[in-house]
């Protein structure tokens, strides 16, 4: 399947249930949907397994000043997962990504984006080689 484009999600997520198949009708098993796309593939994933669908709420923390590029996310319960090596060469400090929970936990996708004024430490400039 390397390289093979779906007609939808849908169509990935039988296809994803069919490889899968071998944990149907399991009573341990559970299926975690992402939001967005992952819901229509976990959709038919569970129901062809027939197994409980739930929604793990996730949200991008974002690098200050460049939002799209992500340093990590936080999930549902609070669990914060960081990308270290971003944070390490971006010398992001702890405070900024606390801040940055602290504003995903406030905003739900039905609200507005929040407007960043946390901005990232400079970095020292490399002298010219």
């Amino acid at each position: 399947m390397v390289g093979k484009r779906f007609r939808d999600r849908r169509e990935a997520g039988r296809l994803l249930a069919a490889q899968l198949s071998a944990y149907a009708k399991r009573p341990d098993v559970l299926v975690l949907a992402l939001p967005r796309g992952g819901v229509p593939v976990a959709a038919e994933v569970a129901s062809a397994l027939g197994a409980p669908l739930d929604v793990f709420v996730v949200r991008k923390l974002g690098v200050p000043g460049h939002e799209e590029y992500a340093l990590g996310a936080i999930a549902t319960g609070g669990v914060r997962v960081l990308n270290e090596e971003v944070v390490q060469a971006l010398r992001i400090p702890d405070r900024v990504i606390d801040a940055l929970a602290g504003i995903s936990g406030r905003y739900d996708s039905s609200s507005p984006p929040a407007s960043s004024s946390l901005s990232l430490p400079r970095r020292p400039r490399r002298a010219p080689s």
